[in-house]
């Protein structure tokens, strides 16, 4: 049975906790319902600089004295920022708690944004960007977003550009971070050998300098699909081909896991079984289901070669379309339970725990209970994932692709193999 307790404090900020006896540490952080969906197009990329900047300096606390107080007791200090939430998050020993969370509430409300600090992580932010551009099968996850979603914000990349962010001072990041960390925005979460009352007593005290809330702008999802190539001299081709999928709270969201899982989800999926153990196509070949509060992507990715590739897309479309028709419920019946056993293990980690129930308030407004999650994997039989399949396969597809492209079929050629 479930131990989550929630209070909201007055000033709106929710707080969390999901105790655990057996464990000697607390996972704990604070997850902002703000990321890059949020920005508008000319400072795309100020979410992840902002997140970069809360390290670099409070009031209180330099750079380094954050660094060194947090690992002087053996705990560590990260953060992430994602299209539409900006995490930061701290795992320390029961006893260190109170220096946890005042050093998160610290960075949270107090940080500086130092000007010479900014120039230095500005730079290093652009080593960052400069990183994922070299990285192929990195990259193309940001070419296939934006080519899923032209033209809007949710389409841009989390990083933002080198332009851009050099072209940000310190009164662009430091209002961004006045204007939209506000408290009704915030999820304070904690997992592990933690007291509810105690956690809430010392957020009261911590976070009492949040500024009101103000209103965000943020554009409704607009999935519209297309077609992305970048020639490149590479030993592979790094292919992605997607649709549109569900959101957090669609009655198919389960289902579409479901659906992921069998096709591209493991060792046994059929994506791996057909491309890469019957036909030695690819090392790496797998699909994901991602969702927002109001719209989602589905997505195969697969690393291959040059000659590879012209057999590849065609194998992986015919597996695509063959998945609407012939699930068999034995294998619903695996892939339900490689998504049980892998939720209810990650409840064994202190972090897993406290980034899930700061999710599920984020995506669904309230702690999902194990027992529902498991029931609704439990609902998915094979007609269903059939039908979601035949759902997300109907929308128009996302094609991106970099390497040596010499053989692969254009969009139209994969479109009409896509085609219901």
């Amino acid at each position: 049975m479930t131990r989550i307790r929630e209070t909201v404090l007055p000033n709106g900020l929710r707080v969390l906790t999901d105790p655990m006896d057996t464990v000697e540490s607390v996972s704990m952080g604070v997850w902002v319902n703000v990321g890059t969906r949020h920005e508008r197009p000319e400072i795309n990329g100020v979410s992840h600089l902002l997140e970069h900047m809360a390290f670099k300096g409070t009031h209180r606390r330099s750079a380094r004295d954050i660094a060194e107080q947090i690992e002087a007791v053996g705990g560590h200090l990260n953060a992430y920022t994602s299209r539409e939430q900006t995490a930061y998050y701290a795992k320390v020993l029961k006893e260190d708690v109170a220096l946890g969370l005042d050093i998160i509430s610290d960075i949270l409300q107090h940080s500086v944004i130092d000007p010479e600090e900014l120039a230095r992580e500005q730079a290093v932010v652009v080593q960052e960007i400069s990183q994922a551009i070299d990285t192929p099968d990195d990259i193309i996850f940001d070419y296939f977003q934006e080519t899923a979603y032209p033209d809007q914000a949710l389409g841009r990349p989390v990083l933002g550009t080198e332009e851009l962010v050099r072209g940000m001072n310190r009164d662009v990041v430091h209002g961004y971070m006045s204007q939209n960390y506000s408290a009704s925005r915030m999820i304070l979460a904690a997992a592990g050998r933690v007291d509810h009352d105690q956690i809430v007593e010392m957020a009261h005290k911590a976070f009492d300098t949040l500024p009101a809330e103000a209103d965000l702008p943020e554009e409704p999802a607009n999935y519209r699909g297309g077609d992305f190539r970048e020639e490149r001299d590479l030993e592979q081709v790094h292919v992605l081909l997607g649709f549109d999928s569900v959101a957090y709270d669609d009655p198919d969201f389960y289902a579409a896991s479901v659906y992921s899982t069998v096709l591209g989800g493991g060792m046994s999926s059929r994506l791996f079984q057909e491309i890469r153990e019957k036909r030695g196509l690819v090392y790496s070949i797998y699909s994901y289901a991602s969702s927002y509060h109001d719209g989602g992507m589905f997505a195969v990715y697969a690393g291959t070669g040059e000659n590879e590739v012209a057999e590849l897309i065609p194998v992986a479309c015919e597996e695509m379309l063959r998945s609407t028709e012939d699930v068999t419920e034995e294998e619903v019946r695996r892939a339900r339970a490689q998504l049980k056993a892998s939720m209810l293990m990650s409840l064994e980690s202190t972090s897993s725990r406290c980034e899930q129930l700061a999710r599920q308030i984020m995506a669904f407004g309230r702690p999902i209970p194990v027992e529902e999650v498991v029931a609704k994997i439990e609902a998915v039989d094979a007609a269903a994932v059939k039908r979601t399949a035949r759902r997300i396969l109907s929308s128009r597809p996302t094609v991106a692709a970099i390497g040596p492209l010499g053989k692969v079929e254009s969009y139209d050629q994969i479109a009409s193999r896509l085609a219901l």
